[in-house]
């Protein structure tokens, strides 16, 4: 498997591979880096909106004032970055931010503080007023690593965490002179396959958008391709 996601969430990425008895290489096309945010008064939100880990881990110090609200998490790697950030009432979404927008409605909330990155979909419901404040930016990575090429060269599968990386892989990979047709690749979404667009010799898509689930899919794609070659 190549492992595009960002650190740390490669590593984590790659060991739970390593674990299903998969190889791994991680090589990321985007850097996180923290952004100055101006938190709003406490007293203004009812609960606290993650979509990414990312925005767990790039608060800093002022996710203490809103500690003590619930906080609502986009799967279960946003609610364990959320628990090391100080947040101790947390309630994980189904599956992504539209969902976690309706169940916050669903459960009265009538105000959210949404921490995010620079590069984020704009999340809304009718009954619930959204705060927004970015907190994090993803820097692309300017080329295709050598690592990279490697693996692609020797038939691994590409797995696409978000619509920003297969927007991105796309972009590299046709930069490198790499052909499509000859590359695999397994998003978490549907969102994140159509970003990558099309030519590639295959494209499969996870069935929840969590990590795990890209990761079992990666485990059967393998388990199909050892089959295939007796």
């Amino acid at each position: 498997m190549l492992v595009l996601r960002p650190e740390p969430g490669a590593r984590e990425t790659a060991e739970r591979a390593r674990q299903r008895g998969l190889g791994a290489v991680t090589t990321p096309l985007f850097s996180i880096r923290p952004v100055a945010w101006e938190p709003p008064a406490p007293e203004t939100v009812e609960a606290v909106m993650l979509t990414s880990a990312n925005a767990a881990r790039s608060g800093g110090k002022a996710l203490a004032m809103f500690s003590h609200l619930p906080c609502y998490a986009v799967g279960e790697t946003t609610a364990e970055a959320a628990r090391a950030a100080g947040f101790a009432d947390i309630r994980i979404g189904p599956s992504d931010g539209a969902a976690l927008t309706l169940m916050m409605a669903e459960a009265g909330v009538g105000s959210a503080l949404h921490l995010c990155g620079r590069d984020h979909i704009p999340l809304s419901h009718p009954r619930l007023s959204i705060a927004r404040r970015i907190v994090y930016a993803s820097e692309p990575a300017a080329r295709l690593p050598a690592e990279a090429k490697a693996a692609l060269r020797t038939g691994a599968h590409a797995l696409l965490h978000s619509p920003q990386a297969g927007a991105r892989f796309a972009q590299l990979v046709d930069e490198a002179g790499l052909e499509r047709a000859s590359i695999a690749i397994a998003a978490i979404s549907d969102a994140a396959a159509a970003a990558a667009g099309k030519g590639w010799k295959s494209v499969s898509v996870a069935a929840a958008p969590r990590d795990a689930a890209l990761l079992e899919l990666a485990a059967k794609l393998c388990k199909t391709e050892r089959a295939a070659a007796g």
